[in-house]
């Protein structure tokens, strides 16, 4: 749907990007993560046309993209930006022309979303009658209203309660399943692990990782297995031998749960040869590192199958 073919940019002598390549997968929800001043912003500007690219390309739907195909996105930036004096309803509707829709239809799906929202009794007050929650749910609601083909978020969390992040979730996935593509940057490592189908990382200018969200936290593994039995643990820890090491246990209900780290060269059924002879196995599962686990260690240089990479300003 979307996809980046070695874009650089630069300000003055700071490298913002350097050579990013990167695919958004049509209707799925693609994380764009790294830390502050990794480039994020700088290629939602490039994508949205706010800023030009000194090198590279940027396809939409496969052919490069125009200036017309701004108004097929919706993009909610992270510095909120609504008229305060005008009314809430009236902003709705003038917005969503502004993105090509006539005035009755704008006006009739502003009213549909502000009762799906219990947001009706809104409709006539000033934006700056709203408290902040409220004013990020007005701005939501004005940058999906025109129905984007791709939808872009940077921190679409920020400042709400969780009852209100929880609807905006829901509404993400929803948008996602009616065939809207999005692209979600936040620092929220649970609303990424939640939402995202795919990611890519960037860090110091480069792109540091992409791909599905499972695959890479398979990538980042440690080898830790939890197995829960009922038995002696003296037996079950002599049963590993070489081929595995026993790092913790906890007992509960007569069972024990036993981290167990495999050793290379080891797999889990070799595990469970080994032990099932000596306990009586309820289960076992993969121990697999949370997007936060992998975000810290991405960014502090331990990357599976990382290259070196040149010096970045």
């Amino acid at each position: 749907m979307l996809r980046l073919e070695g874009i650089t940019k630069t300000y003055g002598a700071f490298t913002a990007l350097d050579c990013v390549s990167l695919e958004v997968p049509d209707g799925a929800v693609f994380g764009l993560l790294g830390p502050n001043g990794a480039g994020k912003t700088s290629l939602i500007r490039i994508i949205t046309r706010i800023a030009m690219r000194d090198s590279g390309t940027v396809l939409f739907d496969g052919r490069p993209m125009t200036d017309a195909d701004v108004a097929r996105i919706g993009y909610l930036p992270e510095e909120r930006g609504l008229y305060k004096k005008m009314k809430v309803g009236e902003q709705a509707v003038y917005l969503a022309q502004l993105k090509g829709m006539s005035k009755q239809e704008a006006r009739l799906r502003s009213i549909a979303w502000f009762e799906r929202w219990d947001m009706s009794g809104w409709w006539g007050k000033k934006v700056e009658e709203l408290s902040k929650g409220m004013a990020q749910k007005v701005q939501f609601i004005t940058t999906v209203l025109h129905g984007p083909k791709l939808l872009i978020l940077d921190e679409p969390f920020s400042g709400f309660d969780p009852i209100n992040a929880d609807l905006v979730r829901t509404e993400i996935l929803r948008l996602r399943d009616e065939g809207t593509t999005v692209m979600l940057s936040t620092h929220n490592m649970g609303s990424v692990e939640q939402l995202c189908d795919h990611i890519a990382l960037i860090d110091r200018s480069h792109k540091v990782l992409d791909g599905r969200v499972r695959d890479i936290q398979r990538a980042y593994g440690t080898n830790i297995y939890r197995v829960t039995f009922s038995g002696q643990l003296i037996g079950f820890t002599h049963a590993l031998w070489t081929g595995a090491e026993l790092l913790d246990h906890t007992v509960e209900d007569e069972r024990i749960e036993a981290r167990v780290r495999l050793m290379q060269g080891t797999s889990v059924n070799d595990l469970l040869t080994a032990v099932m002879p000596h306990v009586r196995i309820h289960g076992v599962r993969e121990e697999v590192p949370t997007m936060h686990e992998v975000f810290i260690r991405a960014v502090g240089g331990d990357t599976p199958g990382r290259e070196a990479e040149g010096p970045t300003e």
